[in-house]
């Protein structure tokens, strides 16, 4: 019997499709026999219990017992008690207690100056001597007119009293003598010019002329100043007067010596305060027994108008300003509370809380810019109120 091709493909076709899903069931069961020995295996291995199985099983990202806390990391310090002084800080220049410029009332021409540039004098030394003669000569002149008019003037007396001359001309002679007196007077006034000398002890500086130079009325010769004691001129707000005190102390700084304070007193003070500026001008004085400060010199003047003992202060960093007001982050349970403070005095890297925190308060010094009020923080490198460790954040209270 014959069958067609076709229907020879279709049987072919059909018996390796039933061939094949043979196959896949012996498959599976060979698998399935082999799981089911190995979970027989696997509980005479944990003493018949199921359970010791499922506890090897990895536990995922559950967070081991002793890890770090969450919360933002951020350094932060105790407040510190510390001794704070107010200062009234201003700018001034040095002032000699004594200064001069020595400079002729007459015309006249220089025969002698006897100093030498630098040099120390004393009081009433000599500095300039100007040519006298011809003074000289006027007051010779004036006293030899007096001595004439003197004579005439006691025979003039000796007349009257005789009666022979009226009492008038007795008065005439009597205003002749005196104002020969006067001019006498006015003669050795002008002499006595001719030689200047020094009005104070001091110290005179570069000279401006020569010996033998013409000089008028009023030129420049040399400059005088006493620099043992130096004053010093600054100005203090008005809001400070009723915190100063007679004698009060301050201390001098200059760039030239960068090392070393000069202490001073202040002295005086002006009667009255600048109106365009709302200062008063203080003036005090300064020892300068080796004299190294100079007239002129740009001092700092520092002047402590008070003290506090036990002031709270804070590192400058922990200060966060917002707008006008200034604020903190204090560690409060673990916590960021931000705190409304007010600043008094600063001192470079260190600021007093006038009000706001308390002595056993802890503040953020770094992270500032990241935290908010009652964000969880976690205080590093510092030891929180109440204990523990550094890097651990401070505990809950219940």
């Amino acid at each position: 019997m014959q069958f067609n091709p076709l229907v020879r493909a279709i049987a072919c076709i059909a018996v390796v499709s039933l061939l094949s899903t043979a196959c896949s069931a012996g498959t599976e069961g060979s698998a399935a026999s082999k799981g089911d020995a190995a979970k027989a295996d696997a509980a005479k291995s944990g003493g018949g219990k199921p359970e010791a199985a499922k506890a090897d099983a990895p536990k995922g990202d559950a967070p081991k017992p002793g890890g770090p806390p969450k919360g933002l990391p951020v350094n932060a310090e105790k407040v510190k008690l510390a001794k704070v002084d107010d200062e009234v800080s201003a700018v001034g220049s040095l002032i000699a207690e004594d200064s001069v410029v020595i400079r002729p009332e007459l015309d006249g021409r220089i025969t002698a100056l006897p100093f030498q540039e630098g040099q120390a004098v004393k009081a009433g030394a000599r500095l300039v001597t100007l040519d006298a003669s011809e003074y000289a000569a006027q007051l010779a002149q004036v006293r030899a007119d007096l001595a004439t008019e003197r004579q005439r003037l006691q025979r003039t007396i000796d007349l009257s009293k005789q009666g022979f001359l009226s009492k008038d001309a007795l008065e005439v002679q009597q205003g002749t003598v005196n104002r020969l007196k006067a001019r006498e007077q006015e003669a050795q006034s002008r002499l006595s010019k001719m030689s200047i000398v020094a009005p104070f002890s001091g110290i005179v500086g570069l000279r401006q002329v020569s010996p033998g130079a013409y000089v008028k009325a009023g030129n420049d010769i040399v400059r005088l100043e006493n620099v043992s004691t130096l004053k010093v001129d600054f100005r203090v707000p008005e809001t400070y007067l009723s915190r100063l005190a007679p004698n009060q102390d301050v201390f001098v700084r200059l760039d030239a010596f960068p090392s070393q304070d000069f202490r001073g007193k202040v002295y005086a003070s002006e009667p009255s305060v600048d109106e365009r500026t709302r200062t008063v001008v203080l003036r005090a004085r300064i020892a300068n027994p080796d004299l190294k400060l100079k007239p002129g010199m740009f001092v700092r003047v520092a002047m402590t108008i008070g003290t506090r003992a036990n002031a709270i202060t804070v590192p400058e960093q922990a200060i966060w300003p917002q707008g006008r007001d200034s604020f903190v982050f204090r560690v409060v349970d673990g916590k960021a509370a931000l705190t409304k403070v007010e600043i008094g005095t600063r001192r470079p890297g260190l600021v007093e809380i006038a009000k706001g925190l308390g002595a056993d308060d802890m503040v953020v010094t770094d992270g500032q810019i990241k935290l908010r009020d009652g964000a969880p923080v976690t205080v590093i490198g510092a030891t929180p109120p109440g204990g523990g460790a550094p890097g651990a954040a401070a505990p809950n209270k219940s």
